[in-house]
């Protein structure tokens, strides 16, 4: 082989080389954009299946019985006889 035909199959090799990273890379891109849409969907669903409301008035519940231990205890500490 001559000089020239050597440096053309080293430069073909080479942009081979790149070529096959390159649809690697966008391969696993791809896959991971695909896995991420798919946990997106899920999540939509199951915003739409959660009972919201009911889980706010437990929430707020929770919170006025806290907030009347929490009163009757500062309200205590404030009659206190000196």
């Amino acid at each position: 082989m001559t000089e020239h035909a050597l440096s053309i199959l080293i430069g073909v090799l080479i942009v081979v080389g790149i070529g096959f990273l390159l649809g690697l890379i966008h391969g696993r891109e791809r896959s991971r954009r695909q896995c991420a849409e798919e946990k997106v969907d899920d999540l939509r669903n199951q915003l739409k299946h959660a009972s919201m409301p009911a889980q706010l008035r437990e929430i707020r519940s929770v919170i006025n019985d806290a907030h009347k231990h929490i009163l009757a205890v500062s309200k205590g500490l404030e009659k206190q006889p000196r």
